[in-house]
């Protein structure tokens, strides 16, 4: 069971070109968006179409291939972990971020 915990796969289209961070030793991140997209019917009968946005990061051998492969519209999955950090901005207010690392990619689609 240890397997399942904090474990988040997603599938959806990729919202922006991921930004792309190198550090001392050639360690590499990886910041850019996902969107994913449900569709149901309301109470009327229409068809209404949900897009949720996520926030991801990837390190060093996944971020390369995130590098490599994956640019603004492409369709991935993912998986990884659920994080949660904060920081005081330039204004000295806290703010919250929510954000999945992944350690795995997989490049869907054409």
């Amino acid at each position: 069971m240890n397997t399942l915990r904090n474990k988040v796969q997603l599938i959806g289209h990729v919202g922006n070109d991921p930004e792309i961070k190198s550090f001392d030793g050639g360690k590499k991140l990886a910041n850019f968006t996902l969107a994913t997209n449900e569709s149901y019917k309301n109470d009327k009968g229409e068809k209404v179409e949900d897009t949720q946005w996520h926030k991801l990061v990837a390190w060093g051998k996944t971020a390369e291939i995130i590098e490599k492969y994956v640019t603004k519209g492409k369709e991935i999955a993912v998986e990884g972990k659920l994080t949660h950090r904060s920081y005081d901005d330039k204004n000295g207010e806290k703010r919250y971020i929510t954000e999945v690392v992944v350690n795995e990619v997989m490049l869907l689609g054409k």
